[in-house]
């Protein structure tokens, strides 16, 4: 696997995605924040399917999210995702949403890995 610690994508915000407003709703920066942590983990040559196929889960434990602009309809954005922090079993992710060089969100997730029953494990080699 690569040493790949950080990654970009463009994600282009949807109608559906937007309040009365046209805003994008609170809701799915998370799930952008879904987004980056695969692309970058794809970055690196995996892909949660495999690491899930192999007994390895891993759970939001903690979600933080500092709005600071908002995002609209339609707007390109790009998420910066890195990884902050890799102990034995959790890995913080960080997280900054922009709108060509406007920053409009800060965002920090913690995952945690399980097995297949829930309980902690420690991070599979390739995660480390």
């Amino acid at each position: 696997m690569s040493e790949v610690d950080s990654c970009e994508t463009q994600i282009r915000v949807r109608y559906a995605e937007t309040d009365r407003m046209g805003l994008l709703h609170h809701a799915n920066y998370a799930v952008y924040f879904e987004i980056g942590r695969t692309e970058l983990l794809r970055a690196r040559g995996e892909n949660y399917r495999e690491i899930e196929d192999a007994g390895f889960f891993l759970v939001i434990v903690d979600l933080e999210c500092k709005f600071r602009r908002s995002a609209r309809y339609d707007d390109l954005l790009t998420l910066r995702t890195s990884v902050a922090r890799v102990t034995h079993v959790k890995i913080v992710h960080e997280y900054k949403l922009f709108r060509e060089n406007e920053l409009l969100a800060e965002g920090r997730t913690t995952l945690a890995c399980v097995d297949r029953e829930g309980k902690p494990q420690a991070l599979p080699g390739t995660l480390k």
